[in-house]
């Protein structure tokens, strides 16, 4: 399972909450995710149709929105294969910004490009941190309601310090490139 793609972890976490399309399974990666994992159509679909293949989940055809939709459904097998990924130990924690690449190099371009880039990230923390204190207003007040709540808000929580810690950063970094 070590070399297995994660994409198929994640996906199988997303069936465990709740039967989803591949349309909603990218719907769930660009909002709830985004803030740590992403992936593509083309990385979704062919991961489903292996997960299909292997028994891990199952599609059935929804007959009732007129529309040709394939919801899929995680299986037992599934459960069992999400539960003992979940049991391993993390193999790779990264972060990785261009950001901090293009600084690291910045000495080619000097302060000024050097400090667009970090206006640049700065915007973006600055746009999505009230995105995350909603998330973990909301999750706080239904703790009682879903157990995975309280495994959603510690992500969010976790969000919202590297970000914050991070946009404390992109002033310190702008002050000491512009002395």
């Amino acid at each position: 399972m070590a070399s297995e793609k994660r994409i198929d972890c994640v996906i199988l976490g997303l069936l465990s909450h709740e039967d989803l399309t591949g349309y909603e399974i990218k719907k769930r990666m660009d909002t709830a995710l985004k803030y740590f994992w992403s992936a593509s159509y083309g990385s979704i679909y062919p991961a489903l149709s292996d997960l299909v293949s292997r028994g891990l989940a199952v599609k059935r055809e929804d007959g009732e929105s007129g529309r040709h939709r394939l919801i899929y459904t995680i299986t037992d097998a599934g459960r069992d294969y999400l539960r003992n990924w979940l049991a391993l130990p993390v193999l790779k924690d990264e972060i990785r910004y261009e950001t901090l690449l293009k600084l690291f190099f910045g000495k080619e371009q000097g302060p000024g490009q050097a400090i667009s880039h970090i206006e640049a990230l700065e915007k973006k923390f600055r746009g999505e941190l009230p995105y995350l204190l909603s998330a973990e207003k909301i999750l706080k007040e239904s703790l009682g309601d879903d157990t995975a709540h309280k495994y959603y808000l510690l992500t969010a929580e976790f969000g919202i310090k590297m970000y914050r810690a991070c946009l404390e950063w992109c002033g310190e970094a702008k002050q000491l490139l512009a002395e």
